[in-house]
């Protein structure tokens, strides 16, 4: 092929080749044969969706409860309330008499009700000593009237009863006791018995705790804070008396 011609066709091919490569290379710059993403348009939102139901989790289950606060309940008594304490002759009739419903503090570490039959003059004492008793967690062994041991001093100190009214003489007298007045509280009799001077016991269950001081749940000491709170409303203690010591005793006035 003549030189001039060769030349031409060469320039020929070049065109074509690279108009191919213009054609291959499109708008979007991408490589040859490449097929274009379509375009798309705004998203279109689905069918609403609801939530999954959430399973509510049971609350814990609340801790076991202390003891319950203190609560007293004073109530007025009648003589058939009285079957064994009380009888007429006696120093102050029912209708002076109250009945103190009240919490106090166990010797098994637990809050229990009992009552006391006092003076409606000293529910207020009673009641104030008594929370405060409660508050310091001071164990009581039993509070129960008299008459549930049939008017008998003697058996309510057996049960170790804390017990208040009793219209009986004072021991080893012919007066009227205080408690015939209903002014007078014996407290857990067993840890803090009637003591003779030769230190004898009356009751078996309380020999052991017939010296003074002694450490030990219940029992009262001399100058404690159980002594002061009661000296606190003007009530005396049976431990001071001279001779024979009445560890149990506490008098509104003495005596």
């Amino acid at each position: 092929m003549p030189e001039t011609r060769k030349r031409l066709h060469l320039g020929l091919l070049a065109l074509v080749a690279a108009a191919g490569a213009l054609a291959g290379c499109g708008d979007g710059g991408g490589p040859a044969g490449a097929t274009p993403a379509p375009e798309t348009g705004p998203a279109t939102p689905g069918p609403a969706t609801t939530p999954p139901a959430v399973s509510e989790t049971p609350s814990p289950a609340p801790s076991p409860a202390g003891p319950p606060d203190f609560s007293a309940k004073v109530s007025p008594v009648t003589a058939k309330d009285l079957p064994h304490s009380w009888r007429p002759g006696c120093p102050v009739p029912p209708s002076r008499l109250r009945k103190v419903t009240m919490t106090y503090w166990g010797f098994d570490k637990k809050a229990h009700t009992g009552e006391l039959i006092v003076n409606s003059a000293v529910t207020d004492d009673v009641t104030a000593i008594f929370r405060r008793l409660y508050e310091w967690r001071y164990p009581i062994a039993r509070m129960r009237p008299v008459d549930a041991y049939r008017g008998s001093d003697f058996d309510s100190i057996e049960a170790a009863n804390t017990s208040a009214f009793n219209c009986r003489a004072v021991t080893g007298g012919t007066g009227w006791s205080k408690h015939s007045y209903g002014r007078a509280i014996d407290l857990n009799p067993r840890e803090n018995p009637w003591v003779e001077p030769d230190g004898s016991v009356a009751h078996g269950n309380a020999r052991k705790f017939a010296r003074r001081p002694l450490q030990a749940p219940g029992v009262i000491n001399p100058g404690d804070r159980v002594v002061r709170l009661f000296a606190k409303y003007g009530w005396e203690w049976g431990g001071l008396f001279a001779g024979a010591k009445d560890y149990q005793h506490f008098s509104k006035g003495g005596g």
